[in-house]
């Protein structure tokens, strides 16, 4: 197989990916601004998000670490498009209805300490709001 290969294997599998999650895969800029969110290494810019979906370019391993914890799909699958055993996607299925948003421990915090003071205070309160209204304060 070869690199040329490898990068439309890949686009496949990550609109796949992307669409089982189903994210936006007609924009690159907000895939892009997505996965920023959720990374925290230097960001993507919105070409490079457009080469991973037109087979153009590869990410690195700790970027398709990212993506697979964010499409909720094996790492492994996404960059190589290895099989998976039944018990792995049996196990995929119900974390997908246990979870309906996963992030990285400890991500919700670095975010929050990049937001000045007022938009601390803003989300403190709409944490409070949510909090009251499922009766778990």
């Amino acid at each position: 197989m070869t690199l040329a290969d490898e990068k439309q294997g890949f686009s496949k599998r990550l609109k796949e990916a992307m669409r089982r999650a189903r994210v936006d895969a007609g924009s690159p800029t907000r895939v892009a601004r997505e996965f920023n969110l959720r990374y925290h290494g230097d960001p993507v810019t919105t070409q490079a998000v457009r080469k991973w979906l037109a087979g153009k370019a590869l990410p690195s391993q700790e970027k398709i670490r990212a993506l697979a914890l964010w499409l909720d799909v094996p790492p492994q699958w996404l960059r190589f498009g290895e099989a998976e055993r039944k018990e792995d996607r049996t196990q995929m299925t119900a974390k997908q209805d246990a979870v309906p948003y996963k992030i990285e421990p400890g991500w919700v915090t670095r975010k929050f300490e990049l937001l000045n003071e007022p938009h601390k205070k803003m989300v403190l309160e709409i944490v409070h709001a949510l909090l009251r209204l499922e009766g778990k304060q």
